[in-house]
């Protein structure tokens, strides 16, 4: 089978109604490489990858496993070809052990219990090999996201995958983390094995791939051996056009305090303390970031600060004067009126309606401002005006205000919600991931309204899992681990290991 490509696309083709998501691909991955996709929100790599997966059946083209034509039409196809796919939100389901979710839909017949002593004998091979210890009695709800990554490649192993697509994969990771799933996938390679890895992380891209594929609007543009290229190159490439990879920014001069938090506590409805006496400030002109690992309870405290949650101890303060007690009827209101704006960390869930179109997502707790209409009714041509403007200032594509919000890239989703709040003027912004699965474009866009806000002299909080991205904006960097602020540094006292110790628990600032 040497030179007989791993997995091989040819003139594969499609289109979603006026949308050509995916033109005449050829994609060749050879066996025992590890080979990256790159390219904007809509640039087709996600269609392609559900196409080689059986997500979506191609309009033309074909699919060849080692050399063998090979029809994909549902993913149970893509499984018996030997191809698994890790997905970017994990498909998991949260109150199954470890060991159901590895078994559903291959539990081995009628006999649960003969199939369930097979898997567990595989699976602790498996575990052993590569590195993969998960406790299989466990419920995924309780897991963090690094072993919940762990039982979904486990799963893919299992069903014995030999070819192993991953969806940002290190989206949710520490630098840790991320080092140990790098050093899988080196091993995985050097056994004879394939991974096709998706990532906006360029850096990535260069530190573990051998080839990468560059993908423009629905088309390769580009594939090229990982050692003779670079960032600079790559990111041309995937946008058309030079982009800022560094942020270029002056050095903060922070004016009065706008927010304090004094020993703020929220338990959950499970009982579980999620915040554990967070205390700290922020001031006009800086932008001040909260790195952790996703779980460590940023979620819950941005969500408290906006209003949304409630809490089991201590207080807010803006501008000196205590605000509405967060998650009562009145919190976001309030907050809005007093120009705290918020940008939530899942924009497709709280922060748009996928079936609103785009100038009803636009105007989302903004809707009883005057110029939009009068009493309960909304005036059409006042919210396709506003949204109109706001796509203009914030190069959201399609200029489609009627368009469903659904059916943007990330990307323009992201850029559409900060819009919308930015518009406002707030006096203070707070933001969660602002690039999450987010173009280069997009991300050098968002990046820089955000520093042009704080020069403005606005307050930004900033919660983020990219530590490249808190290093690149914040003026000051807290970190959370377990409910907690286990460290607080100036930016020019912060690097990305010390960083990622702190997000593991393992180390305290000094």
């Amino acid at each position: 089978m040497e030179g007989v490509p791993a997995l091989a696309l040819a003139g594969v083709d499609k289109s979603f109604g006026a949308v050509h998501a995916n033109r005449a691909i050829d994609l060749s991955v050879a066996q025992g490489s590890i080979h990256g996709i790159v390219g904007e929100n809509g640039a087709g790599k996600s269609t392609l990858m559900g196409i080689a997966y059986g997500y979506y059946r191609p309009d033309a083209g074909t699919i060849r496993v080692d050399g063998r034509v090979v029809e994909i039409s549902e993913p149970q196809d893509a499984i018996r070809a030997g191809i698994g796919m890790v997905h970017q939100h994990f498909m998991l389901v949260e109150t199954f052990t470890v060991l159901e979710n590895i078994l559903l839909g291959a539990e081995g017949g009628a006999l649960l219990a003969r199939g369930e002593a097979e898997a567990r004998a595989g699976l602790a091979r498996l575990m052993a090999e590569y590195a993969l210890e998960v406790d299989l009695d466990a419920r995924v709800a309780d897991l963090d996201v690094g072993a919940q990554q762990r039982v979904e490649i486990l799963k893919a192993l299992w069903r014995g995958a030999r070819i192993l697509i991953l969806d940002e994969p290190t989206a949710v990771l520490t630098p840790q983390e991320t080092d140990r799933l790098f050093a899988l996938l080196a091993k995985w390679r050097d056994q004879g094995r394939t991974v096709l890895l998706i990532t906006h992380k360029l850096r990535e891209i260069l530190a573990i791939t051998d080839r990468v594929t560059v993908m423009r609007r629905g088309a390769v543009v580009a594939t090229l051996e990982t050692a003779r290229t670079s960032q600079a190159e790559l990111a041309e490439l995937m946008v058309g056009r030079r982009v800022l990879l560094k942020v270029d920014k002056r050095a903060a001069v922070p004016g009065a305090e706008i927010l304090r938090a004094e020993g703020l506590r929220h338990v959950d409805a499970r009982g579980i303390e999620r915040l554990r006496g967070i205390s700290f400030a922020v001031h006009a002109g800086e932008i001040v970031g909260i790195a952790g690992v996703a779980g460590n309870g940023q979620s819950e405290l941005i969500e408290a600060l906006a209003g949304l949650k409630p809490l089991a101890g201590g207080r807010i303060l803006f501008k000196g004067a205590p605000v509405d007690p967060p998650g009562s009827a009145d919190a976001c209101r309030s907050a809005r009126a007093r120009r705290i704006a918020h940008v939530p960390e899942d924009r497709l869930r709280m922060g748009l309606v996928a079936s609103f179109a785009a100038r009803e997502s636009a105007i989302l707790g903004y809707h009883d401002d005057a110029d939009l209409g009068s009493g309960p009714f909304l005036d059409p041509d006042a919210t396709r005006t506003r949204t109109n403007r706001l796509m203009e200032a914030f190069d959201v594509r399609p200029r489609l205000p009627e368009l469903r919000s659904a059916n943007f890239s990330g990307g323009n989703q992201q850029k559409l919600v900060l819009g919308r709040e930015i518009d406002r003027d707030p006096e203070l912004l707070i933001v969660g991931q602002p690039t999450r699965g987010v173009d280069i474009g997009a991300i050098e866009f968002i990046h820089r309204r955000l520093v042009d806000l704080r020069d403005a002299g606005k307050a930004i909080l900033l919660v983020s899992c990219e530590l490249d991205e808190i290093l690149s904006l914040a003026d000051r960097i807290l970190v959370m681990f377990d409910g907690r602020i286990a460290g607080e540094l100036p930016r020019a006292a912060a690097d990305e290991r010390q960083l990622g110790l702190l997000m593991a628990g393992v180390a305290a600032a000094a």
